[in-house]
């Protein structure tokens, strides 16, 4: 560890993201006030951990992290494997719990750093072995992909098709960054288009249909499947442009919203917030991304740049998924 390589830093990220997760943390007490502050504490907990690996993490050389890449992403292997033991969540073997619900975790979220880090690290040493291009032959495409399927499966078994979805995301635009042939992006597209109603009629399992359903007709099941979502839309919709203030929101402190402080926490904002205090933190939420893809564009080596916009994808994706769903502008997930 070197302290000087702090004063390389670019400050901004951090200092963003302290204020996002400041933001966070309001709308997370406000949303658990009435229980406890059980998830508030929890996720207070998680943010004070991040921010000491964070540090350590600014003081290493990134070189030694592309090195040590294959090894995190065999850690990721083996807990994504280990979590398909553990006892079923709401229908998913997706937590490690330790303790009586003292300390939980999702591997699939931790292992999203680690296999971008990983797949960047595969396709930078594919290029600069053997040339930019070189992405493009079928077998070293099928390495790229061989890589990327076994944590994909994994995660789909367990199942967590969210997280699934927000990988892929990230490794196409990871790809047509490191410039892969416009073909077999279009060639997936089709791919994607021909497989979804397949996956649709014969994967999928019956709740997971049934959040497509309700994306599609919201106020076909009121009371049942659709109750999220339109409680969600009527959170949302009372804040009015300012806002009913802070932990004055009626449809989220007599719980109208289900999982209002994990899922659904952006109904919180929207009551309490209301359209400007919304639109605020999404401005900054994309101004966080954008100035990652911008940082990216400015990076020398093609492991940083390829790594960049991994890491703005799924950021990108969480933020447009988690806002649309309580919106109803995407399908719950």
């Amino acid at each position: 560890m070197d302290i000087r390589r702090l004063r390389k830093i670019e400050w901004l990220i951090p200092i963003a993201a302290i204020i996002l997760c400041v933001i966070g943390l309001v709308a997370l007490y406000s949303a658990s006030y009435d229980t406890n502050l059980e998830e508030f504490k929890k996720q207070a907990i998680w943010i004070g951990i991040s921010f000491v690996l964070m540090l350590i993490v600014m003081l290493i050389d990134y070189k030694i992290l592309v090195k040590v890449s294959p090894i995190f992403y065999g850690i990721s292997i083996i807990m994504l494997i280990a979590v398909l033991f553990t006892k079923p969540i709401n229908g998913a073997r997706s937590w490690f719990v330790i303790g009586d619900d003292l300390f939980s975790f999702q591997p699939a979220e931790i292992s999203k750093i680690f296999i971008i880090l990983f797949m960047s690290y595969v396709i930078s040493f594919i290029q600069i072995r053997n040339g930019r291009d070189e992405i493009n032959r079928i077998s070293k495409l099928a390495l790229i992909l061989l890589a990327i399927a076994i944590p994909l499966v994994l995660i789909i078994v367990e199942p967590d098709y969210g997280t699934a979805a927000a990988y892929l995301v990230s490794l196409v635009l990871m790809l047509y960054v490191a410039g892969i042939d416009k073909k077999y992006i279009i060639v997936a597209a089709l791919l994607v288009v021909i497989t979804l109603p397949l996956a649709y009629l014969f994967v999928l399992p019956n709740h997971a249909k049934k959040r497509i359903d309700i994306f599609l007709n919201p106020e076909s099941d009121p009371k049942g499947a659709g109750y999220n979502v339109l409680q969600s839309k009527i959170a949302i919709g009372s804040g009015g442009l300012l806002g009913k203030g802070f932990l004055q929101g009626t449809q989220t402190k007599f719980n109208f919203v289900p999982e209002q402080s994990t899922d659904f926490i952006f109904c919180t904002v929207g009551e309490e917030w209301g359209f400007v205090g919304s639109a605020i933190l999404i401005g900054l939420l994309m101004a966080f991304i954008l100035r990652i893809i911008y940082l990216a564009e400015r990076q020398r080596s093609d492991f940083s740049r390829i790594y960049g916009y991994g890491v703005a994808s799924i950021l990108f994706f969480h933020v447009a998924i988690n806002i649309g769903m309580t919106i109803g502008m995407a399908p719950v997930i």
